[in-house]
């Protein structure tokens, strides 16, 4: 008989069942959200009371080849609001926050009044401002504006090497240098920060304060040394003084290696402060820039000429001053003849027609080949953003003017790095090589990411024909138009270079404007380091070898003490090759001067060329006036002055 309840307690059984049905439907609710749905519920939860911001991290360490620092990265504040709880007027604040950090008060009111709990103002703030700002919050008791840690770049040596280096913009990006070539390898994965709000969207506090975003990215050596850099620099900002130069651009290399060891221009900028600059300042001139390399050209043409054979170092040639060409005349630069020279005494004195005629040996075919072989008409490949390729003629469509001009450095253009890196390649035995300015990539924790050996890209002259063309190089310094490029103690190669400057338009040349420049290496018997100058539209003395070549010479004295290079004893000459040529010309010098001072030469009856090397030794300055030969001067021969002393020295026609 089945168990009947009592009327009376049949009200307190339903109420039990229906408890307990709830129950079983509570429970299986709880478990489907918890067990079934929980991560859904939990991620729409995050984004509600979560919001995202993308942190700064740290940049790894830019160095030079001996470990100094040249970029590197700090904590820093950086300035954000909640305008959900801020406190004072928006107007107000604005125009306060605009006089400490430098930007509009109407951009600031616009980031005060964004809907929503958090909103960046200004982000890796300098020290000082951030303590402006701090004082402003504390003193007013603003709420809503705070800080929150991120990783600034900084380049503590402010200007040197600036457009190797480059710099980086405000949302960690690398704009320029190294800092844009290597950017992904240099900083770090991004991190995003994620931070609790409560259910009004204010940011909880805790959650910002523990937040630690730095993993540094890998780090960088350079091949840049920063002592020859430091060097290089602050003679490029003399030089640009003395001058008032429109630009200048210094670069020098190890020939053996290809490496970097400085690379400066003017103007420049500093990165920590590359807003400040023009944007012209930015541009790494030594790759970006390109230009007509004249005389300095001429090196090239005698290695393919040397090469080929046809022509020998004293094999002698007529220079009648000028030279016909396919109906065009081209003369050398004052206009002389030098009558019967050597090929030597062509390249010493840089005399356009004999260049002309060896260049017209060779051939349009065959010059072009070797100058593409030692690198021209493409970019060297160097580890640096916005490299130019220079421009060449196209050997089917060349006439023999153009071969002609070609000859003596002019209708072509070519970058200051692809004219050095050529030059290089005599100076090491006749191979070129690509140049670099990464040494090594390493990861945070010191391993070895990546390391840059010398890379050779071929063998463009033998080692005899570049040994040959280096002695004769050495000619130029040691008894040509170079001598200004001479280091006492030492046998360094060169070649004085002077050009019209190319109009910007890159259309004809601009009036009155001119480059001058000096290339060189040495010591000739193991070349340590081959350099650059270059100056371009200096005001007055426009020529290479009186302008240029001292800033050869002052910088390669100063470097060859700082890397320990042993002079030679005596200063007998490195060369086998007669000392003079047939044709040759002899200079007239003044009569000795005591210590400090200078003798200046009787000139009279000298070219304008002449007359320029022989003021030039005497440690002076020539201003000329008209052409043809020197017919007076403006201090008598045998005065003593000073050194640099200008002589203007006026010419007429024979």
């Amino acid at each position: 008989m089945a168990m009947k309840i009592p009327r009376g307690r049949k009200p307190i059984a339903l109420l039990l069942v229906m408890l307990l049905g709830a129950l079983v439907v509570l429970t299986a609710r709880v478990a489907w959200i918890q067990f079934v749905n929980g991560s859904k519920l939990s991620e729409k939860v995050r984004n509600q009371l979560q919001e995202s911001q993308v942190l700064l991290s740290s940049r790894g360490t830019i160095c030079d080849r001996n470990g100094r620092g040249l970029a590197i990265s700090n904590l820093t504040k950086s300035l954000y609001v909640n305008p959900g709880i801020l406190n004072k007027d928006p107007d107000t604040l604005a125009n306060e926050l605009s006089a400490i950090l430098g930007m509009q008060a109407s951009e600031i009111k616009e980031r005060l009044m964004v809907p929503g709990g958090f909103v960046w103002i200004k982000r890796t703030l300098e020290p000082e401002i951030y303590d402006k700002v701090k004082n402003l919050i504390d003193e007013e008791g603003i709420k809503g504006l705070d800080f929150i840690e991120e990783s600034k770049r900084y380049y503590p040596s402010d200007r040197l090497a600036s457009q190797v280096i480059g710099f980086v913009g405000t949302d960690d990006v690398g704009l320029a240098g190294v800092e844009m070539t290597l950017d992904k390898q240099i900083k770090s994965a991004e991190v995003r920060q994620p931070i609790d709000t409560d259910s009004y969207g204010i940011p909880i506090f805790k959650s910002i304060l523990t937040f630690n975003p730095f993993k540094q990215g890998k780090n960088v050596n350079l091949t840049i040394d920063s002592t020859i850099q430091f060097i290089v620099e602050q003679r490029l900002d003399k030089v640009m003084n003395d001058t008032k130069a429109r630009a200048a651009t210094i670069i020098m290399m190890n020939p053996h290696t290809g490496e970097i060891l400085a690379m400066a221009s003017r103007p420049t900028y500093d990165p920590n402060y590359f807003y400040r600059a023009n944007s012209a300042a930015w541009n790494n001139r030594a790759i970006s820039v390109v230009y007509e390399p004249g005389s300095t050209f001429k090196t090239i043409v005698a290695a393919a000429a040397l090469e080929e054979k046809k022509v020998r170092p004293d094999e002698l040639l007529v220079d009648k001053g000028y030279i016909e060409v396919s109906g065009r005349r081209i003369q050398n630069w004052n206009g002389q003849s030098y009558g019967t020279v050597s090929f030597l005494k062509i390249l010493e004195e840089s005399i356009n027609t004999g260049f002309v005629q060896v260049g017209m040996r060779l051939g349009a075919v065959c010059l072009n080949q070797y100058v593409r072989a030692f690198g021209f008409g493409q970019p060297t490949g160097i580890e640096l953003p916005g490299e130019e390729s220079g421009l060449l003629f196209e050997t089917k469509n060349m006439r023999d003017s153009d071969l002609a001009t070609m000859s003596i450095g002019q209708s072509i253009a070519v970058t200051p790095l692809q004219l050095l890196t050529a030059v290089s390649a005599i100076a090491n035995d006749g191979v070129l090589l690509k140049p670099h300015i990464i040494k090594e990539i390493y990861n945070a924790d010191g391993s070895l990411v990546l390391s840059m050996p010398p890379e050779q890209i071929r063998q463009v002259i033998s080692p005899e024909t570049a040994r040959v063309l280096a002695e004769m190089m050495e000619k130029e310094v040691s008894e040509g138009g170079g001598q200004k490029a001479a280091v006492t103690g030492y046998h360094f190669a060169g070649k004085t270079g002077t050009a019209e400057r190319l109009n910007e338009s890159g259309s004809g040349y601009a009036p009155g404007e001119y480059i001058a420049s000096f290339i060189g290496f040495g010591p000739v018997e193991d070349p340590q380091v081959a350099m650059l100058v270059v100056i371009d539209s200096p005001e007055g003395v426009y020529y290479g070898a009186q302008i240029a070549a001292p800033v050869f010479h002052d910088i390669m004295t100063e470097v060859m003490r700082y890397l320990g290079v042993r002079p030679l004893r005596g200063t007998q000459p490195v060369l086998n090759l007669p000392a003079a040529m047939p044709g040759s010309t002899t200079i007239k010098l003044g009569q000795p001067a005591p210590n400090g001072k200078a003798s200046v030469p009787d000139v009279t009856g000298l070219t304008i060329r002449q007359a320029g090397i022989a003021i030039s030794n005497a440690g002076l300055a020539i201003i000329p006036q008209g052409t043809g030969v020197a017919v007076s001067q403006s201090i008598a021969a045998n005065a003593i002055v000073d050194p640099g002393t200008e002589i203007i020295v006026n010419f007429e026609p024979r």
